[in-house]
């Protein structure tokens, strides 16, 4: 199981960052280590002052492929989540300064949360997801994919190029302006919209 994650894929938050908006996907990836489902609690790590929440829409990969042709990426995902990209903001920065890779600041134990799953059909309205992040019942990001500077679909066809796609591989396909700061005892909850109108809680993280 690959987790690939997908950096500055919405415009707003690529500026937000004062990042170049990029002209094709920026991939990195986190190790299976770094994935935290079911509910657990997430522990503020020692080595940086500065974490922030990045909310995420996930796919699921549902069937192995390479090359992926556009005509056929809508298949290899039929099922989405939320997730939380965990950044520590302030060793990335060093990072950045001095050219280095972010694995450190990104994929360190359980940086990437994950929620339960729902399937694809019951969130898309007119092709895209509506979703937030509310921390302490607060909302502090809210993305529609209809933003998204590389599709789905695109995404599935350009990571084939370079990685066989698996059954069970993730793939956070970035966040939308608004991230921010954690601290300990905050909660973080990921929320949904249906395409029938309700919303649905599909992520809770509390910070420790």
């Amino acid at each position: 199981m690959k987790i690939i994650c997908i950096g500055r894929n919405y415009i707003d938050h690529a500026k937000e960052l004062s990042n170049p908006v990029p002209g094709k996907p920026l991939v990195f990836m986190k190790p299976p280590s770094a994935l935290l489902i079911n509910g657990k609690p997430f522990y503020y790590p020692g080595f940086t002052k500065d974490l922030h929440y990045e909310l995420e829409v996930v796919l699921k990969i549902c069937k192995n492929g390479r090359h992926v042709q556009p005509e056929f990426a809508s298949g290899y995902y039929q099922e989405v989540s939320l997730g939380i990209d965990f950044t520590a903001r302030d060793v990335q920065a060093e990072l950045k300064k001095k050219g280095h890779p972010w694995e450190i600041a990104k994929g360190f134990d359980h940086s990437a949360v994950l929620g339960t799953w729902v399937g694809l059909r019951d969130v898309q309205k007119d092709g895209n997801i509506e979703f937030e992040l509310k921390k302490n019942g607060e909302r502090v990001q809210h993305g529609n994919t209809r933003d998204l500077i590389f599709s789905f679909d695109y995404l599935i066809v350009y990571i084939s190029r370079y990685f066989k796609l698996q059954m069970g591989d993730l793939i956070y396909t970035g966040t939308p302006a608004g991230v921010g700061p954690v601290k300990i005892g905050d909660l973080l909850e990921g929320v949904i919209y249906k395409n029938d109108g309700s919303t649905e809680q599909l992520l809770s993280c509390r910070v420790k």
